[in-house]
């Protein structure tokens, strides 16, 4: 499984795109709003030759959504999220005029996904793992053959996600991580939705916010 990612909008939000030796993809958190990113974001698609099968939100926090309706019609695709983050989906409409984002438009999530269920593009099958705590219906996505996590907002390189917003809270990330992440094994690659990517195993050893050696 490759990983390619994109960085975009104010917030420099990580926009993931996974692909395999099939041409297949999944895009998760299309952070993209202004065109210059949405072209960014389809030329690739588009130069690689690669076949969108679903958008896929690991939580719904306005810098991860921005472009869901845009890639949602673009390519004709189902939005996955959470059931318990789409009331987080919903707010977006009202306060993205507050941060600038003028021209917002909604989304509507086609299908859920809970602790348990496969992803599957191509020859990859992704993990749904539940990790509340920065967002209530925040998940996980992981590859355990080539132990790759999609980790959104819930463990940065020696940060974690806040836990300040509506539906966040500090205990409940901590466990997630400790609980859920911590356990897939110290040679895992986390792939954060900001910043650059980090391993499980520095995260255990040096993270200030939930190291446990």
């Amino acid at each position: 499984m490759e990983v390619r990612s994109f960085v975009f909008n104010p917030f420099q939000e990580n926009t993931y795109v996974l692909y395999d030796e099939t041409n297949e993809c999944v895009i998760i958190d299309p952070g993209c709003y202004e065109k210059h990113e949405k072209d960014e974001l389809t030329s690739f698609i588009s130069d690689n030759k690669l076949k969108v099968k679903q958008l896929i939100n690991t939580h719904c926090h306005i810098d991860h959504i921005l472009g869901n309706k845009f890639i949602k019609e673009f390519y004709q695709v189902d939005l996955a999220i959470h059931q318990i983050d789409e009331q987080t989906l919903r707010a977006v409409k009202v306060y993205a005029p507050n941060y600038g984002f003028y021209n917002y438009e909604e989304s509507e999530p086609d299908t859920y996904l809970k602790e348990g269920d496969k992803v599957i593009f191509g020859n990859t099958e992704l993990e749904v793992l539940f990790v509340p705590g920065h967002a209530p219906g925040h998940i996980a996505l992981y590859n355990k053959k080539e132990k790759k996590c999609i980790a959104g907002d819930v463990l940065f390189h020696r940060s974690i996600g806040r836990t300040d917003l509506p539906g966040g809270d500090h205990d409940t990330l901590i466990n997630s991580i400790r609980e859920k992440l911590f356990p897939l094994g110290e040679d895992v690659t986390v792939y954060p939705g900001h910043g650059p990517a980090t391993n499980m195993g520095e995260e255990m050893r040096h993270n200030p916010f939930c190291m446990i050696y």
